[in-house]
């Protein structure tokens, strides 16, 4: 039963989309069966047979995005009918990993911004896992804890909405506090001195008890991937006060015992650390999940998980959508991501509910342990949802029952990971945890306010989105193709619709096979003056251009009624075919030979470090090739070809080779920004000589190739 505090409105365009999807479909079938007969009855069957290969895929593709298409839904919340009376308690996860990509003043802040929510801070407990296991992020989070002393009391008092330090003192705002910004630049000045030097000098540290704390992570042996467990409570509710007397949320932080021998399943592993952590400490009803540089935007925001939560026992997390600062106006990167992160979960909403995308979401505790009607009992009666923890977080019995929740070995033989927690099998572990709960049976919620609940950081050249969505592919793969693949397992747990929705995602890498095709297969031939495509008189052209246009046009309209702009969609598209002839298909090529047992996958953290020089040239809209990466070689090969051959068509004037001089000039159009870094710029963000001469190469090798098989 729906809550009453929440109305949904579903959108009028669901009835379009259902017309749409029923004639593109038929349009679809017609021109699968003209590339299968003429692969039968031409001699030259290769290019009819790829091109039959690519629109299959594409089709594919396509009827899993109308899963998303078919019921969309707006949720308008009732802000007044919001206000409790009973408040539960709520644990906050912050993951970090690294100081040095993922600078602590990040975490910091994020910390921060939610330590000052509006809700009781004695029912707040933030626990940030430090995957790292750095001495830098311990001083800066110790560093923090004297701050919010003063920073959560003027937040609230002052009605401040920014929350987040960093993000307030940079308004462009007259009434700003002097004296509370002067506290804050000097904890910036201290933990950013800090990591610059790499270590934390004696300068900065402030009595014993830092020194003691501080003394865990200079032990012989101590390293990254080797080392004991660390859990200090920085922050007390029941102790600790504010500078006038008043509370303040529980801070703990938590590195997890590493040991070089034992797999620690990346974040999924960290995040399941906390569970167990948390469940001794607090065993709070809620948990709310964040990536280190994904901050509270909105001081209220709580309030709305929280009547969800608490009002609907089946609900079993409630999902904000990322949304992203410092985006240039085009968004020439397409990182806003919106269809993942606004658009589809509008579609799964109006179903069973949206998928979890790995931050910015309110979980029940419970969900964790089992469906809604078939409760998985944990090994350790602590680990209980239910359980009640009476004693103090910084006793020592606690202490010790956390360090022994954390060892590096204290889930072999248990449920962890497969049917407890977060679930392991793949890196993305947001899209596979949440998969499974829905799969159990929990429904989801997906939020999406006016003011955005969460802000994150973007990154900022082309080689780190890169590298981010082929992570994604190599994991939504790995679940693609496992025993739980949505096209058989999700579809006989969540139904068609819901499964379809799941397995869009599970093979999105499979981009790679018709953008890859029609990337190099029409310039290839138009080269060699073969035609494979109709002539302008021919019905079938009509045909293709129905399929382009249609399925263009839809994507356009769904992307600007989302505050997009023409200019944000075209960077989009732009990317979409950037992504996959590079992050799609080294991801598929790093999946197949994981599985062939040639390679294991590494985890890439991408960087949230700023660089002036790379941030001048991003706010300009200048693509990032800062490195020779292997990523830019095919899509640099694209763009040569596809320049060759459009000017070899346009001078040929053939009608016959039209629609394939068409299609290498969308190309050429859309790799303008690659042109430019070819030949005008001479800035750090060029194209290496190095991706150029083996761009070259592939092109001269490629041509090769289609004058023998042509």
């Amino acid at each position: 039963m729906r809550n009453t505090n929440t109305s949904l409105r579903q959108l009028r365009r669901r009835h379009f989309n259902r017309l749409f999807a029923l004639l593109y479909s038929l349009a679809t079938l017609s021109l699968l069966y003209r590339h299968l007969r003429a692969a039968v009855t031409t001699t030259n069957f290769l290019p009819p047979l790829l091109l039959f290969i690519a629109d299959a895929v594409l089709a594919y593709m396509w009827s899993t995005t109308q899963s998303f298409r078919i019921n969309p839904v707006v949720r308008n919340e009732s802000p007044e009918n919001l206000h409790r009376k009973e408040f539960p308690n709520i644990d906050i996860f912050i993951c970090t990993a690294d100081p040095y990509r993922e600078p602590p003043m990040v975490a910091v802040n994020t910390a921060l911004s939610v330590m000052a929510y509006d809700y009781p801070s004695e029912r707040l407990s933030v626990y940030v896992s430090d995957d790292g296991g750095s001495e830098l992020t311990m001083f800066a989070l110790m560093e923090a804890a004297k701050f919010a002393k003063h920073w959560v009391r003027f937040c609230k008092e002052n009605k401040i909405v920014d929350r987040n330090p960093e993000a307030y003192f940079n308004l462009d705002n007259n009434s700003i506090d002097l004296e509370i910004k002067e506290m804050y630049e000097a904890m910036k000045l201290k933990v950013e001195t800090a990591v610059e030097n790499r270590k934390v000098t004696d300068t900065y540290i402030s009595g014993q008890d830092q020194r003691r704390i501080l003394s865990q992570f200079s032990i012989d042996g101590f390293s990254r991937q080797q080392h004991p467990t660390v859990i200090q409570v920085l922050l007390n509710s029941k102790i600790d006060n504010d500078c006038l007397g008043g509370p303040v949320p529980n801070l703990i932080y938590v590195a997890r015992e590493k040991n070089v021998t034992v797999q620690h399943h990346f974040k999924a592993g960290a995040l399941n650390c906390l569970l167990r952590v948390s469940a001794c400490m607090t065993n709070s009803p809620i948990i709310l999940t964040l990536d280190c540089d994904m901050f509270s935007n909105d001081p209220s925001t709580i309030s709305k998980a929280v009547y969800h939560i608490s009002d609907q026992p089946e609900i079993g997390y409630v999902q904000f959508p990322q949304r992203f600062r410092g985006i240039n106006k085009a968004d020439i990167y397409a990182c806003e991501l919106k269809r993942l992160f606004r658009l589809n979960p509008l579609g799964m909403d109006g179903l069973n509910g949206p998928s979890y995308v790995g931050t910015g979401c309110f979980f029940s505790r419970r969900a964790f342990f089992g469906g809604p009607s078939s409760y998985i009992k944990p090994e350790n009666l602590v680990l209980d949802p239910n359980s009640i923890v009476d004693g103090s977080i910084d006793h020592p019995v606690v202490l010790d029952q956390a360090r022994f929740m954390v060892q590096s070995d204290y889930e072999t033989n248990t449920l962890w990971g497969y049917k407890i927690g977060f679930r392991y099998g793949s890196v993305v572990e947001d899209y596979y945890t949440g998969y499974h709960l829905q799969c159990e049976g929990w429904k989801t919620i997906f939020c999406d306010p006016i003011r955005a609940a969460f802000l994150g950081d973007i990154p900022i050249s082309l080689n780190d989105a890169l590298n981010q969505t082929k992570r994604w592919a190599v994991g939504l793969l790995e679940v693609g193709f496992s025993k739980f693949s949505p096209i058989t397992f999700g579809i006989k747990s969540m139904g068609v619709v819901m499964g379809l929705c799941y397995a869009h995602y599970a093979f999105w890498a499979i981009w790679c096979v018709p953008v890859t095709i029609y990337a190099f297969l029409p310039s290839l031939s138009l080269l060699r003056g073969i035609s494979i495509f109709p002539k302008v008189n021919d019905p079938w052209f009509f045909m293709y251009a129905f399929l382009f246009l249609g399925a263009y046009g839809q994507d356009c309209f769904d992307f600007i009624s989302k505050e997009g702009t023409m200019q944000q969609w075209w960077s989009d598209q732009r990317m979409w075919l950037i992504r996959a002839i590079s992050s799609c298909l080294f991801g598929s090529i790093e999946y197949a030979t994981k599985r062939l047992g040639f390679a294991s996958h590494t985890f890439n953290i991408t960087s949230k470090v700023e660089d002036e020089d790379k941030r001048k040239r991003y706010d300009q809209g200048m693509f990032e090739f800062e490195v020779s990466s292997p990523l830019f070689v095919p899509m640099v090969v694209a763009s040569i070809l596809n320049l060759v051959a459009f000017i070899w068509g346009l001078g040929r004037g053939d009608g016959d080779l039209l629609l394939q001089t068409m299609v290498a000039g969308f190309a050429v159009v859309n790799a303008v920004p690659i042109y430019e870094a070819m030949v005008w710029r001479g800035d750090g963000g060029k194209i290496s000589n190095k991706t150029m001469g083996t761009s070259f190469l592939v092109v001269g090798f490629l041509f090769g190739v289609a004058c023998v098989l042509g």
